[in-house]
Formats: C-alpha cells, structure tokens, sequence
C-alpha cells in the first residue's frame, strides 16, 4: 500500500469515528496553540525591551560608584563609602577620545510646589545634552544650556505629568515652583514619552547638575552616562574610563562601567529562560494530546482486530500493518497541530489588540516548532498502538469477536 493509499485510508477510519477524533485532536490544538501564544508572547517582551532600549539612547556606558561583580545591570548606588564626581565626569569629557558625551546625574525625591498644589517626584540633576544622549527631548520651551550648569541657575524643566498636575491647562513657561526650599523658574516642558523600562518619564522634573549638588547637599554623583562614539568604540571608551578613573581615584577601581549592551544582554537572557519555561509548560498539553492519541489508537486496534487478520491473510506484511497504523496517529497529531497553529495565531494577533505597545508575532520558527513537534507527538504515541497492531498472529485475529 502506497503513501496515498495509506492516508485515504487513515481519513477513512477517522471520518468514521469524528466525535473521537476530534476530542482526540483536542489536546494536541491546545498544545499547538498554548506553545505558539507563549514563546510568541516572549518574543514579544523581548522584542519590546530592546525598543526600549534603542529609545533611550545608544551606545551608552554607565558608571556608577562601588565595584559590583555581576553580569547585569548595575544597582542604584545607594550610600556608599565609594564616590563618583562631577570632577570625574569632567576628566572623562576631557580625556577619553572614544566618548562623545558625558552626562554626571544626581537622583533625589522632593516635592515640587506650585500654588496650593504639591506633589512629591523625582528630581534629576544633569548636564544641556542629556535630551541628546538620553534621546529625551522638550517639547515647549527649552532645556537648560551649559551657562546654566555653569552659574547654577535654578531653572527646572518638567515632565508632562507633573506640568499637568500643577498646572493643569495653563503655560508654566516662566512661572516659579519650589522644589524642597528652592525657587525654581520653569522654562520647558518635556514632551510625552510614558513608561520606559519601568520608569515614568513624566513623572519626572530636570534640573542643572550643579544646582542639584546645592538642593540635596551632596558633591558626588548618582551615575555617569557616557556615549561612545559608535557601537564598535564602546569597548574602547569602556578601557580609556576605567583606566582614567582608576588613576584618579588612587588606582583603586572603585566604581563600575557597564555598557548598555550587557545590561540588554542580561535582560534578554533572562526573557529567553522565561520564553522556554513558558513554553516547556504548554508542551505539556502536547504530551498529553500524546498520550491521547495512544489511548485511541489501542482502542483503534482492538476494533480493527479482524481487519488486521484480512489483511494479514491476503498478504500484508507486519511492516505494512505498523506504517498504516502510524500513518493514522501522525495524521490525528498533524491535524490538530494544523488547527493549532491557526488558533496560535488568531491568539496572538488577539494579544497585540489587548496590549498594542507589546509587539506580538508569530515567526515562522515558531510555526514550525508546533507543526514538527505535534508530528513528532504522533510518531512518538503512535509506535507502541502499531507495534501491538503488527504483531497480531492473523489466524487468531480473524477469530477474534
């Protein structure tokens, strides 16, 4: 019996039996489906952390105070004995020829008043080209300029939520807010960015670094954002740092350079576990479509008893019975992987219409990881129910009731 032959005759057996079939199939759809949603689902996230990324500057290194020996991303620098300066950031700007951009950041929590309206936020000390580096930009008014940092002006940029908050509709340009017992004249508001890896750009307010130092009482820094000047000097701009500053600071490294890329890198490690957990818990489902399919097919056996002895009896070889048998499981198994490729997908275009910043997708990899593995579920459960099959002596199968 031909391939062609053996499948007619495998869809001839299932049609007789449509209810079972279907049910059969069942397990292995929701398998199929549950495996495709999943990994595409971290695909997705994957993909989404590295947009975020990409928007918030390139080729960046971070430098931030204490030696910390980890793989990812470094941990905000808290109090520690260890100190970076704006002395540092200086020497970098000066001395490192593969950095273009040198951005010194200081961090602090205070209320911005404006009115009888207060609220508590965020309050972040940098240099003029942080929108430039930092891919943040205003969107009214202006950023404050390099003879602000300089004289210590206090003037202050606000993020869209806060502007919103304390202003409602009217234009903060030029009026004063007070942040802690400061005085500051607002001249720009930032333009609307949302949440970026889990921080919200408009709930924060900008201010000269310099003037930060005076508002907090501090003369070291949170960070250090320095760029490179194309990804392939960030390894180079990453030696020239930690040699400079290992000289300034009595050449002791106390502090840490991570680049951007090996805190992405460690993300998506993280993303990738995650993706294959997930997707080795829906391939449960598979298995048990599996053992499903097994079930059925023993009880196929038992049913077909007395055609397995015909046909044994006109010649068929043991061999012939074993591939007709597996030819029906494979075709149970890829067609509910078929039907769960095409739930998989409806999913996933589902997933992106609930949540359109996620960028959903089902790659073609992914397609053929169900499809491979829900054949490979038939041809696995379906051996040992075509082994019995084939084995069956003929003269006592066409005696049997």
């Amino acid at each position: 019996m031909d391939f062609v032959e053996s499948l007619k005759v495998s869809f001839g057996a299932l049609r007789s039996n449509k209810m079972r079939a279907a049910l059969t199939m069942l397990g292995v759809i929701i398998g199929v489906t549950a495996v495709i949603m999943l990994i595409s689902l971290g695909e997705g996230a994957k993909k989404y952390i590295q947009d975020q990324f990409v928007g918030i500057g390139s080729n960046l290194l971070i430098i931030t105070p204490g030696k910390l020996e980890t793989r990812g991303g470094p941990f905000p620098a808290g109090e520690t004995v260890h100190r970076i300066t704006y002395g540092d950031a200086e020497a970098i700007k000066k001395h490192c020829r593969s950095v273009i951009e040198v951005v010194p950041v200081i961090i602090g929590a205070s209320s911005v008043k404006y009115a009888n309206r207060s609220r508590d936020t965020t309050v972040i000390g940098v240099t003029e080209n942080f929108p430039r580096v930092r891919n943040l930009h205003v969107e009214i008014g202006s950023f404050f300029k390099e003879e602000d940092v300089d004289a210590k002006r206090r003037v202050v940029v606000l993020g869209r939520r806060v502007k919103t908050e304390l202003f409602r509709e009217s234009n903060p340009l030029g009026q004063w807010v007070s942040i802690g017992e400061m005085k500051f004249r607002v001249i720009g508001i930032m333009e609307r960015k949302g949440v970026s890896l889990g921080f919200d750009i408009d709930d924060l307010v900008f201010i000269p670094v310099r003037t930060a130092q005076e508002l907090f009482d501090v003369d070291r820094l949170f960070e250090i954002i320095a760029q490179a000047k194309s990804e392939k000097d960030v390894d180079t701009a990453k030696e020239e740092i930690v040699y400079l500053l290992s000289k300034r600071h009595d050449n002791n490294e106390d502090f840490t350079v991570t680049s951007q890329a090996a805190i992405l890198s460690s993300l998506l490690t993280i993303l990738d576990v995650f993706t294959w957990v997930l997707g080795g818990i829906a391939a449960i489902s598979l298995l048990v479509g599996g053992v499903g399919i097994m079930n059925i097919m023993l009880v196929s056996v038992s049913e077909r008893t007395k055609e397995i002895g015909v046909r044994k009896a006109v010649g068929a070889r043991r061999g012939d019975i074993m591939y007709q048998f597996v030819i029906e499981a494979v075709v149970l198994s890829v067609s509910g992987g078929a039907f769960g490729i095409l739930f998989g997908n409806l999913g996933a275009f589902g997933l992106r219409a609930v949540i359109p910043a996620l960028p959903v997708t089902v790659s073609l990899w992914t397609v053929l990881l169900g499809f491979f593995f829900s054949a490979g579920v038939g041809i696995f459960f379906g051996v040992y129910p075509a082994y019995k099959a084939s084995g069956l002596n003929p003269i006592d199968a066409l005696r049997y009731e």
